[in-house]
This record gives structure tokens, sequence and C-alpha cells, in this order.
């Protein structure tokens, strides 16, 4: 029975954490690309989980509300990087920083003025409950994020690792002056790091929302997990956020099962600290020597 009961807890972590993991990649993608952390990451899910629920409302079908919300939040990275990002890009890191936080403050209170407070519920993404396997049941939602979120990753190494616009994305994030006397056009591949990080937070969003409800502070709360796992697994490093928002679902889930729920978000944490004590540079990052 206790095997049994964890590993439903295990299923459920590996769930919750492929939703931080999609976000810290977006955290991860924006940093290596434009040198900046995006506060704002967490609301792009809160931003397409309320797109979902608009489209639904408008009476399309569930799939072709999923593409229109995901499409929509493709525009709206492509407008966040011309409205927040591009007029700051000769600046400091600082500057762009706290544009991104106001950022955040803005969508937030925008949404709020919108829509209200009220939170909304979202339908599965699968119209069935789910399957037992062994004891062990297997919720169709959870199912739905782990699948999506294995479909991301292999697309994302196909793109990073195969193709020709992966290696100009990568050589933008690695050295902007060498691309740039490459002939590589910088500013678009920062453009279309915006709107695929800002299509992955969409993403995120929508498959949460049916277990998290939509709600104006849900990106807050997934963006705060998913920045810890980018720590964890080593900041600015791809894999290292996919395994590092894994660790902080499973972490979570396991301390809610065995310790306390109410506090499951202060062990996840807990975690964080001691691998920031245990090894400061995340569990893939580079130590970096600082000479004097």
């Amino acid at each position: 029975m206790d095997l049994t009961n964890n590993l439903q807890v295990l299923f459920q972590g590996l769930a919750l954490g492929s939703i931080y993991a999609l976000v810290a990649l977006g955290f991860v993608l924006i940093v290596r690309a434009a040198n900046v952390v995006n506060f704002a990451q967490g609301d792009f899910a809160m931003v397409g989980a309320y797109l979902m629920v608009a489209s639904l409302g408008a009476l399309m079908p569930y799939w072709l509300a999923f593409i229109i919300a995901i499409l929509a939040m493709g525009l709206f990275g492509w407008i966040f990087n011309i409205a927040v990002y591009y007029p700051l890009r000769h600046r400091s890191f600082l500057p762009v920083l706290i544009s991104t936080l106001g950022a955040s403050i803005f969508l937030q209170n925008l949404v709020l003025a919108l829509v209200g407070a009220q939170p909304r519920p979202m339908p599965k993404l699968l119209n069935f409950d789910g399957i037992s396997v062994a004891g062990v049941f297997l919720d169709s939602q959870y199912l739905a994020i782990l699948v999506v979120t294995m479909v991301c990753v292999v697309f994302q190494y196909v793109l990073f690792e195969h193709t020709l616009l992966g290696k100009k994305l990568q050589a933008t994030s690695q050295d902007k002056d060498m691309a740039r006397l490459l002939g590589i056009p910088v500013a678009l591949m920062i453009t279309l790091t915006f709107i695929y990080s800002a299509a992955l937070g969409g993403l995120a969003g929508i498959l949460v929302a049916p277990i998290l409800f939509v709600s104006i502070g849900m990106g807050s709360i997934i963006a705060l997990k998913a920045f810890a796992a980018t720590i964890v697994g080593g900041f600015g490093d791809i894999k290292g956020a996919i395994v590092g928002g894994l660790l902080i679902g499973i972490v979570e889930s396991f301390a809610a099962f065995h310790i306390s729920v109410p506090y499951k978000d202060a062990y996840a944490f807990l975690m964080l600290f001691i691998i920031l004590i245990v090894r400061p540079q995340g569990l893939f990052g580079e130590k970096i020597s600082e000479k004097a």
C-alpha cells in the first residue's frame, strides 16, 4: 500500500514538475538570448490560461481554442519583446529586469480589470478521468501534461541540435557580437526566443489550469517554482531547467504527502537552499573562477 501511494505521489510530482520545467525553459531561453531574467514569464502562463478560457467561452471546439491560444501567446511574446525588451536592449541588466517586473505587475492588474478576481474552471484536455495501473490512478490531465512536456523537450532538442535555425539561436545566445559578424540577424533571433518562450509559458498555463483553476495569481506561483528550478538545475542551462523543474515537483509532492500540505512550498525552497550551499552553481552549472 505504501509503495502504491508513493508511486501515486511520484506520478503527480512528475506532472507538476513538468509544468515548472516548461516555464523554467522559458526563463533559460530568454536569459541565454537576451541576458535578462524575465520576471513576467509566469504571467505568460496566466495570460495563456485566460486566453484559453476566453476561446472556450466563444464556443470554439477544444482543439481550435488550444491552437488559437498558443498562436495568440506567440503574438503576445512578439509584442512583449517590442514593448518591454527592445527599447532597453542597449541598457544594462538592471533596467531591463525592472521593465519585466513592471510588465508582470501591469499584466496582472490588466487581467484583473478585464475579467475580475474570480477563479475560472477549465475542462480537461482529454475526455476521460484517467486509468488505473497496478493500483496507481493516472489522472488524464497529469498524463496529458507529461506527454506534452516530453513532446516539447524532444522538439526543442531537435530544433537546437539538428536545424540551422537552432544553430543560429545557440550562436546568438553564446556571443551576440560574433553572431552579427557571421551574418546572423541577432534581433530576429531574440524576437523568436521571446515568441517561443511566451508560447511555452502559455502552454504550461493551459495544461495546469484544469488542476489549479485559472486565476490572477497562478502565474506568480508557477514562476517562483520555475525560477527555483532554473537555479537548482544550473542558471542558464536548458537540461538543468528540465531536471530542476522535475525535482521541485517531486519534492513538493512528497513533502505534501508525508509531512504537511500547507508547508509543501517551504520544503521545495528548502531543497533550493541546500543546493545553493552544497553546489552554488546548480546541478549542471559550471563553476566559474573569478580573478582578483
